[in-house]
Order: structure tokens, then sequence, then C-alpha cells
């Protein structure tokens, strides 16, 4: 099972805020380290615009810099997941398929996936996936044209689908959640809940507020 909270790096989301494109990296490692200090332990690094050459100086400098005991995700590519040595890789509906990226990164790495409706959801449970992320359940301004919302319905399906089945793997809900929504959707039953927006401003005591909800 995850940890409750799943906070994700988004270069995207945390640039305007740093000094300089040249300030990204080390704004970057700051926003991660104050995170674990709040008590996360599940991070994922995302960077739909950027090169493969910063994405890997990135993810080389978090990895080095995160404590041992955080869980460090590489979104979307599983080759510099592995040239970083993180700790697994997440993949999108639109990337490599599940079975092809487990046979890249092995069985001791995680692999998850994004789905965006019960179909997709569906499919994913039959890959050697770890966890499978539902959404967006809210609306979200983390992307650019996101998918539309599977609200808490979407959720609560996503959980009768993974029950009957009997499946192990984590149910994560992801899109629009806030410290506000967040019991709402663990009550839909998801098992955690990834986070990118609701964590950007004071990462260290929003973090610690989530948990307490959580």
């Amino acid at each position: 099972m995850l940890p409750r909270l799943y906070a994700i790096v988004d270069a995207g989301s945390l640039r305007q805020s740093a000094a300089s494109e040249s300030h990204l990296s080390e704004f970057l490692c700051d926003y991660a380290l104050r995170l674990a200090a709040g008590g996360v332990r599940l991070m994922q690094y995302r960077a739909h615009d950027l090169d493969a050459h910063t994405m890997l100086a990135h993810a080389r400098e978090l990895r080095r810099l995160l404590p041992r005991e955080v869980t460090l995700i590489m979104n979307d590519r599983a080759d510099l997941c592995l040239a970083a040595k993180l700790d697994g890789v997440h993949v999108g509906q639109a990337d490599l398929p599940a079975d092809v990226v487990r046979e890249m990164v092995g069985p001791r790495r995680m692999v998850g996936v994004s789905t965006h409706n019960a179909e997709q959801f569906a499919a994913a449970m039959r890959a050697p996936t770890d966890y499978i992320a539902i959404g967006p359940v809210f609306a979200t301004r983390s992307k650019a044209k996101p998918d539309p919302e599977v609200g808490l319905l979407g959720v609560r399906t996503a959980r009768e689908l993974l029950d009957r089945s009997g499946s192990k793997q984590t149910l994560v809900a992801i899109g629009g959640i806030t410290r506000a929504n967040v019991f709402q959707v663990i009550a839909a039953g998801a098992d955690t809940v990834a986070v990118i927006g609701d964590l950007i401003e004071g990462p260290r005591q929003s973090a610690e507020e989530f948990l307490r909800i959580l």
C-alpha cells in the first residue's frame, strides 16, 4: 500500500515561482525537501515541457538530495527513471504501455498508470502495475487540456472495480484535490491522493495539514 499523500513535483507549475529558468532546479529541490520535511514519503517528478537532458539533471539532483525513505517516481519516461536511479515510473494513456514499461524497469521498481474513465481503469487492472490513478476528480489547472472530470462517482466506480476483481493495486485519485475536499475523496474509496496545486503555497505546512486530515 502506498502512503496516503502522493506529492507531484511539477516543473510547469513551479516554474513561475522560480527566480529564473537557471534557478528552476534549485527551486524544485528546495520545494521537494520542504515537502519531505512536512512528512511526504511519496513524490513524482513531472516536467512535460523540458528537454530530456534537463529532466535527467533534475531527477538526479532530487534523488541525491531527498532522504532514501522518500519514494521518487519519474513521470512518463522509463529511460530517465533508470538513468536517474529513481524508484519507479508513472505513465499516461499516450505513453508506453504499462507491460512494456514493466519489462524495462523490472520487478523491483514501481509502475503506475493514469486512467480517465472506467474502461481505461478496467484495462489498467489487467496490466502489471502497482497503482492506478483515476482522474481528474475535480477541475485542475495543472494541464493545458485536461480530460473530463470523473468526480467522486468516478472514484467510487474505480473502487468497486478493484474490490470486485480482488486486485491488490492501489487506487490513487488525482485532479483538483485540496485540503477542503480530500476527506470526500478518501471516503469515496481512494487509497492515496495525488496533489499538485494545494501543496505549492507553504509546502511543509500544507503537507503537514494534509497528513493530519488523512
